[in-house]
């Protein structure tokens, strides 16, 4: 008996060997289970902003950033919107999305070379981008539009930084206006005009009193390369080369742009 009790042990664990070098050899010459790709962010509909008082305001935060002019005139230079530069009210990847932003402030900058605040970095958007003057931070449109950006970070983690944010880096070369402004007549002229003044509050002016002035990020030629190349012409983004979208933000650069100091835009 213990002799047949010790057999069937025997073959048990032959067949339970075989079995797992069976199970190992299909899971090496079976194909690997296709991995789901990574889900794309999307972004809130403004029709669930919640009523109350905190919707009115998120509401008004959206109103401000898509048509700063006509919602915070007091504090705005020039005929630029914060979606001008923030596509689609800031929702786009690659497109300097304002998703998560909120989270990852108070931030170091180079630019000032001191820790600022969410509300420092909208300030200075004011000042620069849209030539205009600082916001009260505890007045309706600072507290609207830091809302607004919240409302649009709702799922994000706080302190990681959104995955499409900024621009993505593109090779550093040199632009040239000459050749920039035939890459502009080709690509540029029908939207933003032979004049530059595009058609706000839809389309920004990209030089002359409407547009950012000399203070502004855009106005750095590398800045706007990287933008214009990920994001530009909007009914074709990516097709310009680096190159090119080198030379069109070198010949933007050179056309006439609001002079920048900053005792001006306190």
């Amino acid at each position: 008996m213990a002799l047949r009790c010790a057999l069937i042990l025997i073959f048990a664990a032959l067949a339970l060997s075989f079995l797992g070098t069976a199970d190992t050899l299909r899971a090496t010459q079976e194909p690997a289970a296709a991995v789901a790709p990574a889900k794309t962010w999307t972004p809130p509909d403004p029709a669930i902003i919640p009523q109350g008082p905190v919707g009115d305001s998120i509401r008004l935060g959206l109103q401000i950033f898509n048509d700063t002019p006509k919602y915070a005139a007091r504090y705005v230079g020039n005929k630029m919107s914060c979606t001008h530069c923030h596509i689609n009210g800031g929702t786009v990847p690659g497109g300097i999305p304002m998703v998560g932003l909120p989270g990852i402030f108070p931030m170091y900058r180079e630019r000032e070379k001191e820790v600022v605040t969410f509300e420092e970095r909208i300030e200075q958007c004011f000042q620069r981008s849209e030539n205009g003057h600082r916001l009260p931070n505890n007045g309706p449109e600072m507290v609207g539009l830091v809302a607004y950006t919240q409302w649009l970070s709702k799922d994000q983690v706080t302190g990681r930084a959104f995955p499409g944010r900024g621009i993505p880096p593109i090779p550093e070369l040199n632009g040239d206006k000459d050749r920039g402004s035939q890459v502009y007549k080709q690509q540029c002229f029908v939207c933003h005009g032979a004049d530059g003044a595009g058609k706000p509050p839809l389309i920004p002016a990209v030089w002359g009193p409407d547009a950012y002035n000399q203070g502004a990020g855009m106005y750095g030629i590398a800045k706007m390369a990287q933008f214009i190349h990920q994001n530009m012409p909007q009914t074709d983004p990516g097709s310009l080369s680096f190159q090119e979208a080198y030379d069109v933000a070198a010949y933007i650069h050179f056309m006439p742009h609001t002079p920048f100091d900053i005792k001006e835009h306190q």
